[in-house]
C-alpha cells in the first residue's frame, strides 16, 4: 500500500530532520569522543548522587500527576472523571504517543479511556496540549532573551528576529484566550467546518477561571520537569549558575516543543541535539560541560520521565484494547 503524496512528504521530512539531528550529535561527539571513562570520572566527583537520583525519580509521578490534574480540569466540560481515571488516561496516552506520531497517540490514549463523548474529549485533549505548548513558548521566550544576554555571539539579527517571533506568539496566546469564544462562534457559521464542530466547540465552553486554573497547573508542571532536568544535570556533576541553568533548560524544552516527535524515539534525539547546541558555549567558559556527560544527563532524564511512564502506561493500553473491542 503506497503512501499518499502529502504523507510521503511528511515522512521524508521527518527522516531528513532526524538525520540532521543524529549528524549533529555525531559531529559533537567527534569533538569529544563518548567514552564511559569520561562519564565515570565525572560521576566520581559528585557528592551524594543518590540524593539527586531520588529527587529526580520522586518528581516523575508528580510531573504526570499535574498533567492528569490539568486533563481532569479540562475534561469536566466533556465528562466527569476522577483524578485516578484521568491519571490512567494520561499514562495510556504517553504509551501510545511513544509509537504514534505527533499528538495522535497521546490523544488516542486519553480518549479511549472515556466511555462517552469521545469527540468532545478530542477537543479537550487539543486544548490541554495547546496550553502546555503555550507555556513552553512563554518560558522559552524569556530563556532565549537571557541566553542572548549571556552568550553575545548568539545575539545576532537572526536571534533578535527569533525573539520577536517568540514574543509575538506569547502575545498571540493572550489574544486567542480573550477572543476564544467569539472565534468558536465565528467558525460555527461556516458550513464547511461544521462537521468538525464537535471536536473544537469545547474550547468555547471553558470559563476564564477554568482556563486560569489549567494554565496554572501547566506552568507548575513546566517548573517541575525543569527541576527534573536540573536534578539530572547535578546527578552527573554539571553545576551551572542558576540563571544559565534555567535559561538553558528552557531552550531545550522550547526546541523539544516546537520540533515534531519521531516514532519510537519520542523526543529523545531532539532533546539531545538541542542540549548539545544550547550548552556548547558553556563548555568553553563558565564550566566544563563535556558532551558525553551532558548526553548521559539527558538520557537519564528521558528514562525517568518518558520510558518509565511508558512502561507503566502499557498496563492500561491492554485494558484500552479490551474496552475498544
Amino acid at each position: 500500500m503506497s503512501l499518499k503524496p502529502t504523507k510521503k512528504i511528511i515522512f521524508w521530512a521527518k527522516i531528513a530532520l532526524l538525520t540532521v539531528l543524529v549528524a549533529y550529535i555525531a559531529h559533537v561527539l567527534r569533538q569529544q569522543a563518548f567514552n564511559w571513562a569520561t562519564v565515570q570520572t565525572q560521576l566520581r566527583t559528585v557528592q551524594h548522587p543518590e540524593r539527586w537520583a531520588v529527587g529526580l525519580l520522586l518528581l516523575t509521578p508528580v510531573n504526570w500527576g499535574l498533567e492528569a490534574l490539568k486533563w481532569q480540569i479540562l475534561l469536566r466540560r466533556v465528562e466527569l472523571t476522577s483524578f485516578w481515571d484521568a491519571y490512567r488516561g494520561v499514562l495510556a496516552g504517553v504509551s501510545l504517543g511513544f509509537a504514534l506520531p505527533a499528538q495522535l497517540g497521546d490523544t488516542a490514549g486519553r480518549v479511549l479511556s472515556l466511555r462517552t463523548n469521545r469527540a468532545g474529549a478530542v477537543g479537550a485533549s487539543l486544548v490541554s496540549g495547546g496550553m502546555q505548548f503555550y507555556v513552553a513558548i512563554v518560558f522559552g521566550t524569556v530563556a532565549w532573551a537571557y541566553h542572548m544576554a549571556v552568550v553575545p555571539e548568539r545575539n545576532t539579527q537572526a536571534g533578535q528576529w527569533l525573539l520577536l517571533v517568540l514574543g509575538a506568539l506569547s502575545l498571540g496566546g493572550v489574544v486567542f484566550g480573550v477572543a476564544r469564544r467569539r472565534l468558536v462562534q465565528w467558525l460555527s457559521t461556516h458550513p464547511a467546518l461544521m462537521r468538525f464542530a464537535e471536536y473544537w466547540q469545547v474550547a468555547g465552553l471553558y470559563t476564564d477561571r477554568e482556563i486560569g486554573r489549567a494554565l496554572s497547573v501547566a506552568s507548575l508542571r513546566y517548573i517541575v520537569f525543569s527541576g527534573q532536568f536540573y536534578l539530572a544535570l547535578r546527578l552527573v556533576g554539571i553545576l551551572l549558575p542558576m540563571g544559565i541553568a534555567a535559561s538553558s533548560i528552557g531552550l531545550v524544552f522550547l526546541a523539544k516543543t516546537i520540533t515534531p516527535a519521531f516514532n519510537l524515539l519520542s523526543d529523545l534525539g531532539v532533546r539531545e541535539a538541542a542540549s548539545l547546541w544550547v550548552f556548547s558555549p558553556f563548555s568553553r567558559s563558565v564550566v566544563t560541560v563535556q558532551a558525553p556527560v551532558l548526553l548521559t544527563a539527558t538520557l537519564t532524564l528521558w528514562v525517568a520521565n518518558v520510558l518509565m511512564p511508558v512502561l507503566v502506561g502499557l498496563l492500561w493500553i491492554w485494558k484500552l484494547k479490551l474496552t475498544a473491542e
